[in-house]
């Protein structure tokens, strides 16, 4: 009776111990997300300084320093696509210090570039959507083109002798401008380049013939004069530049190629980290002053849950792996 009661004892107390590691578990996530944060809060933006992750990052930032009581610091890792930057957040300690702010080109790296180095939707838990905008199809002043047709007629006219840019091969410029290319039907060379404000200077001295902007890195020069713009890539013209018609009715119908950012953190983060980062995100990108900036530069907040970002991820890499297809892209 000694042996059947202490071989009892024995099991109880081995599955105390069992059932007591994921409560403490539990426990230690919850103080660490009530602490949350014990150190500055880096946001990585994986392309050069101007493009829209980066404006929108520095935006927020100051709000987001005062509602966490930490410096939230904005750190830029270009190259690679955005893969450079994605890795550092991809390997990062999952406790809401590291985060990635970035454009579609989360989702169409995947579709035109192997190995990774991490996998989009296992390696990131979203936080947040922060923008959507358009992308502007722009040309130097000097080349003799003003309508989306006329560019079309060109290229044709000189097969394999015009070429376009974008801010480096797999980014969302990359492949709005491939896009572009398997729409119209034309024979173009890609030239890529290291970002954004590279690519919108060679436009400018001409050197390449086309390259789909984002609004907020080249509405000043276009209001300048130092760029033209032919047209825009959503489904209606923006109220920013209401004569700017869209390449849709430009002599592509049905063309449309939206912008549109997001916050990351790694995944396993806690889900109370997360969803008081989806909290402050939201409040920084919701204040009056802030949301008339970015309406001044063509963006429009649009912060959304945490769930719905993980869902659209899912649902724009399948988007973006058909349009690679139809594009005649594949993974290099």
């Amino acid at each position: 009776m000694l042996n059947r009661f202490s071989r009892g004892a024995a099991s109880c107390a081995a599955a105390c111990i069992v059932l007591g590691a994921p409560a403490s578990a539990i426990a230690q996530k919850t103080d660490a997300a009530k602490s949350y944060p014990i150190r500055p809060v880096r946001i990585v933006v994986p392309f050069t300084p101007g493009g829209q992750p980066d404006i929108v990052s520095r935006l927020i930032t100051p709000r987001l320093t005062d509602a966490l009581g930490q410096q939230v610091i904005v750190d830029n890792r270009p190259g690679a696509g955005s893969m450079i930057g994605s890795r550092i957040v991809a390997s990062a300690n999952p406790d809401g210090h590291t985060l990635l702010s970035i454009s579609a080109a989360h989702v169409v790296t995947p579709a035109v570039r192997a190995n990774l180095g991490y996998d989009t939707v296992k390696d990131f838990a979203g936080v947040t959507l922060t923008y959507n905008a358009a992308y502007y199809l722009v040309v130097p002043v000097s080349l003799e083109v003003r309508t989306v047709k006329d560019l079309i007629a060109l290229a044709k006219a000189k097969p394999g002798q015009l070429n376009f840019t974008s801010a480096g091969t797999g980014s969302a410029t990359h492949f709005g401008g491939e896009m572009f290319k398997a729409s119209a039907g034309i024979d173009i060379v890609h030239v890529p380049l290291k970002g954004i404000p590279e690519a919108l200077t060679e436009v400018m001295t001409g050197r390449v013939h086309y390259f789909m902007a984002p609004f907020g890195s080249s509405a000043g020069l276009i209001r300048d004069g130092r760029l033209r713009a032919l047209a825009v890539t959503s489904a209606q013209r923006t109220r920013m530049n209401p004569e700017i018609p869209t390449i849709a009715e430009s002599g592509l119908p049905g063309f449309r190629y939206d912008s549109w950012g997001a916050l990351f953190a790694p995944a396993k983060t806690p889900r109370a980290v997360i969803n008081r980062l989806n909290r402050e995100v939201a409040a920084a990108l919701t204040l009056p002053e802030n949301e008339q900036r970015l309406h001044a530069v063509g963006m429009e907040p649009a912060p959304g849950t945490p769930a719905e970002l993980d869902r659209f991820v899912v649902e724009q890499l399948k988007v973006a792996h058909d349009l690679a297809r139809r594009a005649g892209l594949k993974p290099e």
